[in-house]
């Protein structure tokens, strides 16, 4: 058995209009793992868990985008001023959100590598 704790901790506004929630998630029982970790995510009106705001915060707590004030970089480019500016660039440029994701999941050893590759590795 799982228990979650799920609280709301903000509003995402797009000018007046209310357009996600920023939504705090605390496993408090868990039989198969360790209690007591947390996740932040967004929760947008009509989509769902918000894919472009988990790549994003990763991608800045593992220093791949750069955050400068308000202003996100990826690459020494500017990618958007502000949290929700960028997630919609990267929604709208998938070639750039596709490199983000996969230096994500490079960083975190979550990509296979050929086996040709790893077998060169071995014998080193």
């Amino acid at each position: 058995s799982v228990r979650l704790d799920i609280r709301r901790i903000g509003a995402i506004k797009e000018g007046q209009d209310v357009i996600g929630n920023r939504t705090r998630v605390k496993v408090v029982k868990n039989k198969m793992a360790p209690p007591f970790k947390e996740v932040e995510f967004d929760i947008m009106y009509g989509e769902g868990i918000s894919r472009e705001g988990d790549i994003l915060d990763l991608a800045v707590e593992t220093q791949i985008v750069e955050k400068s004030g308000a202003w996100f970089s990826f690459e020494g480019e500017r990618i958007g001023q502000g949290r929700e500016n960028s997630k919609t660039f990267l929604k709208e440029h998938l070639e750039i959100k596709r490199k983000v994701e996969h230096k994500i999941l490079d960083h975190f050893g979550l990509i296979k590598k050929p086996k040709e590759k790893e077998k060169e590795e071995k014998n080193k």
